[in-house]
């Protein structure tokens, strides 16, 4: 299969973790930001390394380097201009970007100020694929840090700028330990404002996260979302034939259809899935998937787990020996659940469809 002609959407990706090592350079070099290394291979190596490492602190220590350099216009309108043809490169059709503001405003952008540049971004990076004839579409996911105590500020500006990119609201950062609940004014405004939603839930902590980014988030989809497998019960009978039992909050995700925005190579580095085993085939990924939930494919960070679309798709094909019709379904359910008008998502279906078809 020639995977990285097949369209594709890309739901979890986050904006400061996909910046090419060379724009890293040259935007630090402006600022007299110091990096772990002065040129684009060894800096890239060093991302790979410290993300692969074990060590959340390494891990975390990543993005120091890359938000340093995304506190201007110019650095911010770059990055996102970049991570449009970056992706389009991979024949994504459609991508949500996001990013945390309230990181980006210590050289004394506003919060608004620096939403606009991502989109000026994206724009330009969006104009430019269609100049050579090709397509993509893009939408801004507006971000706030759930150990922050932002999250209304952030969850209005987000519905401030819903027509001018902002497709949907997050909360990301340390999961366990700050639950959604803490925000719920936040959530219940966007609620009151029919602003979509998604959370980070199930990747750093379980099944009570889970709930919590349902109940009180309101999520239409799940960040990651892994750790859904720790409530459901499997068990052989006595004529050797396997019985799964899902317990209430995966019930509920598997009968609303809520996606589940996985992302293989990085729940392997960040160990979400540590309790079931420490390799790609020890994913949880094909179980969810072969009980019928709701999966999409991402690469949550192209920097730090050295990916992008089109391999974290080989990864899977090569692990458990999906076929093209699954990776059309990865994609099909992706664009159902993409933060976009009815009309726009048949239209992603339709060139999903058209292309896979292409394919065969």
């Amino acid at each position: 299969m020639d995977i990285q002609a097949l369209p594709k959407i890309s739901l979890h990706d986050h904006l400061d973790g996909g910046l090419r090592p060379q724009t890293i350079i040259e935007l630090a070099q402006k600022i007299g930001h110091v990096l772990p290394a002065d040129n684009a291979l060894d800096l890239g190596r060093w991302f790979s390394e410290a993300a692969n490492s074990g060590s959340l602190v390494r891990y975390l220590e990543t993005f120091d380097h890359t938000v340093a350099v995304m506190q201007t216009r110019e650095g911010l309108e770059r990055v996102a201009y970049e991570a449009v043809i970056d992706l389009a490169a991979q024949n994504v059709i459609y991508a949500e970007l996001r990013w945390a503001p309230e990181q980006h405003i210590s050289q004394g952008l506003t919060l608004d100020e620096t939403v606009e540049a991502v989109q000026d971004g994206l724009e330009r990076g969006m104009a430019e694929v269609e100049d050579r004839g090709d397509f993509i579409r893009t939408g801004q996911l507006v971000t706030a840090m759930r150990h922050a105590d932002r999250a209304m500020e952030i969850a209005e500006l987000a519905v401030r700028h819903r027509n001018s990119g902002v497709v949907g609201f997050d909360i990301a950062g340390a999961e366990k330990g700050f639950l959604p609940n803490l925000h719920k004014a936040a959530f219940d405004y966007l609620a009151d404002e029919l602003f979509p939603v998604t959370v980070h839930a199930g990747e750093a902590d379980g099944v009570e996260s889970i709930r919590d980014a349902i109940v009180s988030g309101r999520a239409l989809r799940l960040g990651h979302g892994v750790r859904l497998v720790e409530d459901i019960m499997f068990s052989r009978t006595e004529g050797d034939t396997d019985l799964v039992v899902l317990g209430p909050v995966a019930q509920w995700v598997h009968d609303r259809g809520i996606a589940l925005e996985t992302s293989p190579s990085s729940n392997l580095q960040t160990g979400a899935f540590e309790m079931l085993g420490d390799t790609m085939a020890d994913h949880p990924f094909d179980i969810l998937y072969d009980l019928g939930f709701k999966v999409t494919v991402n690469t949550d960070n192209r920097l730090m787990s050295a990916t992008n679309l089109t391999r974290e798709l080989e990864i899977l094909v090569d692990t458990f020996g999906y076929s093209l019709a699954d990776l059309e379904q990865f994609q099909l359910n992706a664009a159902e659940a993409a933060f976009q008008g009815l009309p726009e998502r048949e239209e992603l279906m339709d060139m999903i469809e058209n292309g896979f078809a292409e394919a065969r």
